[in-house]
């Protein structure tokens, strides 16, 4: 195919249905980039004899050296299809299958309506395909299946077309089986079971079944009589869907089309007298049809020009196929090149796989209800009750509308670094018909004044002037073109990044100002605060950001049409297309949702398949002291680029990295966070001796104003406040309730600073109207039950302990309990439970209630033993209050003049300070990390 102009690709991206965005995924080794070489030489870019040498897509130095693609990278492609000729853009995106770079899995996956999932027909189902195919699953994208390397069934492993065929079933049942797991597990997860023990019998058994036989899972499963699995071997440049086969046996045999469509693929066989199809090709020993007609007819010109080498039979094996080879490819000694060239024309895989895809995988606008959920992440609020901004946000989303009314709605999955002088601005461009006219016409003109201008001197020659008037031309021409160069440097080594996007809703062009939204935006938050008209300043940048700010505003500098290694710029992006974005480098860190509303909701996070946070740190420096710059600009770009990278500057100076991967340079031992905790006092010792005294911490802690059941008293520096606190263990099962519901927690501690906003009392509580969704209404009542069970269970001691929870922490969602004890200050609850019969709420409290909690979080957040986070304890506060107190308690007037400071901040401090000492006064412990490996090999080297 010829290359196709960047005008005709640019027409095609206003039409969304013509749009198709994929990516293409598999374990390390499977095919993939040579996969997308095909592609990408059906369209012209490449020579198809350089596909799978080239790897084109792999544009970077190191990817080139290691044979493996280490970043996604995209690219577009035409396609027609069908007699009516059908135009389609495929945004195509080569994802890494090492483990290593699983983030970038995740940041194209999450871009694409669809997938092309490669499994190496010879190694099977690897690891990584596994959590291929579990991320398209959680991703909501439609998957097309390729079995690649059939070439290796028959010059490797030597396999009969029969062998090769049950190879085939057997991988095509793997790959079905990880799809089951995985609905299963997904319909399992969604039926709710009572945790009433009490209902149920000793011998009742929980039917594992329910809602599996109710579920519709005729999509879900691979299989070609489907028309979502392509054979190929893309080393070879071949590939084929039974359909092709389907047409052509139709006519040789006189079978219905449909019906060979329906039987190619199964227990079916031919039967060589009747001419008619059968089943049970197993029972009868007959060969099925697919490994009779298919089958055997490729290992046989693989036998042909491979194995046997018999060149002069070629030019029949062409004419039988009804295809034309070149008399270079006749001639070509190399019998691989020969083979390809009959294979390609015969069996082209360009065509086979990007049919399917057109036809197959869903354009922008078929995005289904599941995924739109997913990723305009408001999953925590009913949606009727959102404003009607938001709602019409997420209806404009599933539209895909390019209408100049159309919200603008973009998703960055990734920041990625680019040269300055490989961008489109900066390289140099053939000139124009038009000037080069206007360039001869100046050169004639300075050419004959020159002339004129020596001829008047009449000091030499006509020849000698024309060679001088030459010199002087090309002087002067020289000398321009140097100071034209000379005006716009453009630095070798610097680096600007490029923003990897994709623009769901409205149109984009240069020169547009958005609101650039980080990940932890709140819509709901963000229109509260900025209700009054009030704008965000433009030349916030991401580092002037505060606490729990996550708006900038961004212009945008250049829209490029990525094309592998090269940047087309575009001046106006319409929805649905994968685009690049110049000029949000201050704005971006890792991923951020632009948009045209502050209403639009941050959309969800990728999902990693590298697991939880890491645990296993280390610090890094350079091999040479004078490198240090160099290494933390480096560290500083590959915290913006990675979205699997953390970067920390610890406070003794070292630079911390937490990654997956391997680094070349100095790194220290293993740095393995701890937590801080208490236990109860043990009444004996490791050998089983009774305890005489307490530790030595203990008694220190003793002896400064602790009394004896560790109760701590502290006064703030200007005697105003006064409060009571102790440690004590939380039981293990309310610690591991924490541990398994931190994202819950943090949707309570929001929802409680909206009540302390409304003001404490029993008429602000039953004006305030709940915009959480019933799902997540209904799942922390399930959590407070749970509590409160495990409380219960834990003892006299702590019942009734979920009623007084007045904050959770570290980060108000850590393991760790703030519980309220104070007389008459039951409204300091993280429920938002007011109880009106008791007396009225004390308004100097309620005042300073968020400092105090902001003191717990301190303390919990960095403990007294090696200031890692506490896990495991509960600090019950038995009394606080404030003395003397101002009239107005929010204006506290009479520290104005005292070197204390405000009142709060001393109020936070005490607060800190007191759950340390209280820490201190109990016996005290170290929990170290647990580190659990998971090892995936192959069956043969079990």
């Amino acid at each position: 195919m010829k290359l196709v102009s960047k005008e005709k690709l640019i027409n095609l991206q206003k039409d969304p249905s013509a749009i198709r965005n994929i990516c293409i995924m598999a374990h390390v080794d499977h095919g993939k980039t040579t996969l997308a070489d095909s592609l990408v030489a059906n369209n012209g870019i490449i020579s198809p004899r350089m596909a799978g040498k080239l790897r084109y897509l792999d544009s970077r130095r190191d990817e080139q050296e290691r044979g493996i693609t280490m970043k996604s990278s995209s690219i577009a492609l035409y396609h027609v299809i069908g007699k009516e000729s059908k135009e389609y853009l495929i945004n195509l995106i080569d994802s890494p299958g090492h483990v290593d770079f699983s983030s970038e899995v995740s940041t194209a996956v999450r871009l694409c309506d669809g997938a092309i999932v490669v499994v190496d027909v010879v190694e099977g189902v690897g690891p990584q395909t596994k959590v291929s195919l579990k991320q398209a699953w959680e991703e909501n994208i439609k998957i097309i299946l390729v079995l690649n390397k059939l070439d290796r069934l028959i010059v490797e492993m030597k396999l009969t077309p029969l062998d090769a065929y049950i190879c085939l079933i057997q991988i095509l049942e793997q790959v079905n089986a990880v799809m089951g797991e995985l609905f299963a597990t997904s319909v399992l997860g969604k039926v709710k079971t009572s945790d009433d023990s009490e209902a149920k019998g000793i011998n009742d058994v929980y039917d594992w079944s329910t809602g599996l036989e109710e579920e519709d899972d005729s999509h879900l499963y691979f299989s070609p009589d489907q028309g979502n699995v392509i054979f190929a071997s893309a080393i070879d440049g071949w590939g084929f869907d039974i359909r092709d086969f389907a047409k052509t046996f139709s006519s040789k045999l006189n079978i219905d089309e449909n019906l060979l469509k329906k039987t190619l693929w199964g227990d079916y066989y031919l039967h060589s007298k009747s001419m008619k199809i059968l089943k049970g090709a197993q029972s009868k020993a007959k060969k099925p049809l697919f490994a009779q007609l298919i089958l055997e007819s490729i290992w046989s010109v693989y036998d042909t020009i491979v194995t046997r080498k018999e060149k002069d039979k070629i030019p029949k094996i062409a004419d039988r196929l009804g295809i034309k080879l070149t008399a270079r490819d006749l001639r070509h000694t190399d019998c691989k090149v020969q083979l390809q060239a009959v294979m390609n024309q015969w069996l082209p895989l360009a065509n086979s796989l990007l049919d399917m895809v057109c036809m197959k995988l869903p354009s922008p606008l078929e995005i289904c209800d599941e995924k739109v959920d997913r990723i305009f992440n408001l999953p925590n609020y009913s949606p009727d009750k959102l404003p009607e901004e938001i709602q019409s946000l997420k209806s404009a989303f599933k539209k895909c509308s390019s209408e100049s009314v159309a919200p603008v709605i973009i998703f960055i999955s990734k920041m990625f670094p680019v040269e300055k002088k490989h961008l489109p601005a900066n390289k140099q461009r053939p000139l124009t018909n038009e000037e080069i006219l206007k360039r001869r016409e100046q050169a004639r003109k300075m050419h004959a004044e020159k002339t004129s201008q020596l001829t008047k001197e009449g000091t030499e020659d006509s020849t000698t002037l024309s060679e001088k008037a030459s010199v002087y031309d090309n002087q002067s021409g020289s000398k321009d073109a140097s100071e034209e160069k000379k005006e716009e440097p453009v630095p070798e080594n610097d680096d600007t990044f490029i923003a990897f996007a994709r623009v769901y809703s409205g149109t984009v062009r240069k020169g547009a100002r958005l609101y650039v939204l980080g990940p932890k935006h709140d819509p709901l938050k963000a229109l509260d605060k900025y209700k009054d008209g009030d704008e965000v300043d433009p030349l916030l940048t991401l580092k002037d950001l505060k606490l729990n700010e996550h708006v900038t505003m961004g212009t945008i500098d250049e829209l490029y049409m990525l094309m592998g290694r090269e940047l087309e710029v575009l001046e106006i992006a319409f929805a649905g297309n994968i685009i690049g974005i110049g000029g949000l480098e201050e704005h971006v860190l890792k991923s951020a949702t632009l948009s045209s509303s502050m209403g639009c909701p941050a959309f969800a996070e990728t999902v990693s398949s590298a697991g939880d946070t890491p645990i296993l740190r280390v610090a890094v420096e350079p091999h040479h002291p004078s490198e240090m710059s160099a290494l933390v600009h480096g560290l500083h770009l590959l915290n913006q680029a990675d979205a699997a990278v953390q970067v920390l500057l610890q406070e003794s100076g070292e630079h911390v990295l937490a990654t997956a991967g391997e680094i070349e340079i100095n790194v220290s031992e293993p740095i393995v966070p701890f937590r801080e905790t208490i236990v109860v006092p043990p009444k004996v010792d490791m050998v089983n001796e009774v305890i005489q005294e307490q530790n030595t911490a203990v008694k220190k802690a003793r002896e400064e104003g602790v009394d004896e059941n560790g109760l701590v008293t502290m006064t703030t520096p200007n005697k105003r406040s006064v409060l009571k606190i102790k440690a004590v263990p939380l039981p293990e099962s309310v610690t591991d309730i924490l541990m398994k519901h931190s994202d819950l927690m943090k949707v309570i501690e929001t929802e409680y600073d909206l009540l302390m906003k409304a003001g404490i009392n029993s008429s602000s509580l039953k004006k305030h109207v709940s915009s959480l969704s019933v799902e997540m209404a209904d799942a922390i009542k399930e959590f407070k039950s749970k509590l409160e069970k495990a409380f219960a269970d834990s003892g006299k001691y702590w019942e009734n302990a979920e009623r007084f929870i007045w904050s959770f922490g570290p980060k108000r969602s850590g393991p760790n309990i703030l519980l309220n004890k104070i007389p008459n200050a039951f409204y300091f609850n993280i429920w938002g439970v007011y109880d009106a019969d008791t007396e009225d709420v004390n308004d100097q409290l309620s005042s300073y209630g968020s400092s105090f909690v902001n003191g717990f979080q301190l303390a919990t957040l960095a403990g007294p033993m090696c200031e890692e986070p506490m896990m495991g304890v509960c600090f019950v506060v038995e009394d606080w209050n404030i003395l003397n107190a101002a009239d107005d308690p929010t204006m506290d007037t009479s520290t104005l003049n005292q070197p204390y400071g405000p009142f709060s901040g001393q109020l936070m401090s005490a607060v800190k300070e007191g759950c340390r000492k209280a820490f201190q006064a109990q016996p005290q412990r170290l929990m170290a990390a647990m580190y659990s490996c998971s090892i995936y090999v192959n069956a043969e080297v079990l």
